[in-house]
């Protein structure tokens, strides 16, 4: 993933102000910042939900073209929403979205999904009945379900328990393993930091700090205290 020059504005909000990165397979970006930085509204212009102002997003030297499907199953997107059907059972909102995809075998692709995200014995039951963190490991299966090369994550450990967030950070790294190229955003620096092969301070549309990983807890929160600190 090659990103150059990102610019995107709603009216006179400058939400990306030149926003540049680049990722190899298996890399993790990490993207850290108060609220309002901009931080979704990059994730949904990688998604191809937004279209930029300006700028360039590739993904394997290709542009991102918003519009097409290619691009699309390319990324997987978790954001603040599941985009599940609480009436609808686990299996049935894979199905759903797997036809979606276009997929030759929707049914197949649902229960692998289901199994590798250890929701399997739970395929006939309905969203509604899941907690939290089920609902979490869910989305991320309707994510990965048609194979993306990128998985963008808009908090993902918003309202999950020590136990639910704990199996969502074994089942990332499984994913980072398997050479996955993810972008997450976070607030909570200590679990980001845990996944990131590289670590961004967004801060008013613009990265003030990127590079890869060199430090522990304690310097970063050091970094993005004085990136945040009010200006004189």
């Amino acid at each position: 993933m090659e990103v150059a020059g990102l610019a995107k504005r709603f009216g006179h909000v400058r939400a990306l102000r030149g926003v540049d990165f680049a990722l190899g397979s298996g890399e993790s970006l990490a993207v850290f910042g108060p609220n309002g930085a901009g931080k979704t509204t990059l994730l949904r212009v990688l998604a191809g939900l937004l279209k930029p102002d300006g700028g360039a997003v590739r993904f394997g030297g290709r542009p991102l073209v918003s519009a097409e499907s290619a691009h699309r199953r390319r990324v997987g997107l978790i954001s603040h929403h599941s985009l599940l059907y609480d009436g609808l059972t686990a299996a049935e909102n894979l199905v759903f979205y797997a036809r979606l995809y276009g997929l030759a075998d929707p049914r197949g692709a649902a229960a692998g999904a289901l199994a590798a995200v250890g929701l399997g014995d739970r395929a006939g039951d309905r969203v509604a009945t899941f907690s939290r963190g089920m609902v979490q490991r869910l989305a991320i299966a309707r994510a990965l379900l048609h194979g993306p090369d990128v998985l963008l994550l808009d908090e993902p450990f918003s309202g999950l328990d020590q136990h639910a967030a704990a199996a969502l950070r074994e089942l990332l790294g499984r994913l980072r393993a398997e050479r996955r190229t993810m972008v997450l955003v976070t607030h909570n620096l200590d679990e980001g930091l845990e996944l990131a092969s590289h670590v961004a301070i967004q801060v008013a549309g613009r990265f003030v700090s990127l590079g890869p990983r060199d430090g522990d807890l304690a310097a970063y929160r050091a970094r993005y205290a004085e990136a945040t600190a009010p200006r004189a």
